[in-house]
């Protein structure tokens, strides 16, 4: 019994290491939004997304050379990791960014958010993890607290038959990235490490987008601004490498639906950046938004 029942400095540990990776996630997450504003602009999202991809799994490849991880894997666990790369390290954000035209950006961190009640169902289909009560409830508030906070946003929005098409991608986008989670947990779950997954992951996404992109005839010329490039970085190495790094790590160690709550927490820092930033205005309906958004993660805390 003793064995099974982890010391108060492991618990203590763990939970430290935890909240890092949360923090991590949920700060570099937060700033990426308003850092995709200027990728949409005049270069085809697919294009976009290739070299944000080329220089993460770039930087990917070498982070995990110099930790000295093993990176050669049977054929098997390479499909594994191609499926990885092309729903989470391509599709999903190509998507969002295709919506990213027509929706305002309120309404993509709120799409985004259910990650968070998609992975529990996910989890199920995948692994046969039945949905925690509390677990599913704080998904389900924390996705009616964004929705709290952007509703000004959403209110305003015209749902034409762009919107709608919108809409339909970023919900895409959006279970694109849950289902790429379930693939990463199952290659943990086989003793697979997160950081040379991701690497693979991120060089077949990189091959995968940038080969749609060739069929479509489009120019693989980035724009040389600073605003495009500096995006381009921040996107490549913080919200990509870093981020994801911290994500999937967490995912690991937690599992999918503790690990999903990120996706409702991001918007919390986008937002703040909103109102430094964009002058966003806070109203009663908002600070309810953020006390739901804080309930939930408290009951996700407790289901755990």
């Amino acid at each position: 019994m003793s064995v099974a029942t982890p010391s108060l400095r492991s618990q203590t540990g763990g939970a430290a290491a935890d909240f890092g990776l949360y923090a991590v996630t949920v700060f570099a997450w937060g700033f990426s939004w308003i850092a995709m504003k200027g990728q949409i602009a005049t270069v085809a999202p697919e294009v976009s997304v290739f070299w944000r991809f080329v220089l993460a799994a770039a930087i990917m490849m070498v982070w995990v050379k110099i930790r000295g991880d093993r990176m050669a894997f049977p054929l098997k666990d390479h499909f594994r990791f191609a499926g990885l790369g092309v729903l989470m390290f391509s599709t999903n954000f190509t998507l969002f960014y295709y919506g990213a035209a027509s929706l305002p950006s309120g309404l993509l961190a709120v799409i985004f958010s259910t990650a968070s009640v998609f992975n529990l169902g996910l989890g199920f289909l995948f692994f046969g993890q039945r949905p925690n009560p509390l677990a599913l409830t704080a998904g389900l508030l924390g996705f009616c607290g964004v929705g709290l906070m952007f509703w000004p946003k959403l209110a305003g929005a015209d749902f034409n038959a762009e919107a709608f098409l919108g809409l339909a991608l970023c919900v895409g986008g959006t279970l694109s990235f849950c289902t790429g989670n379930m693939l990463s947990a199952q290659a943990q779950r086989q003793g697979i490490s997160v950081m040379p997954a991701t690497a693979w992951g991120m060089l077949y996404g990189t091959g995968f987008i940038g080969l749609v992109s060739a069929l479509r005839g489009q120019s693989f010329a980035p724009e040389l601004s600073v605003t495009y490039l500096g995006s381009l970085v921040y996107l490549a190495l913080v919200a990509s490498v870093i981020a994801f790094a911290s994500y999937l790590t967490l995912l690991g160690r937690i599992g999918a639906a503790g690990a999903g709550y990120v996706t409702v927490l991001f918007p919390v820092v986008a937002l703040t950046v909103s109102t430094l930033f964009e002058g966003y205005q806070w109203t009663l309906t908002a600070a309810a938004g953020l006390a739901l958004v804080i309930a939930g993660n408290i009951l996700m805390i407790r289901s755990r």
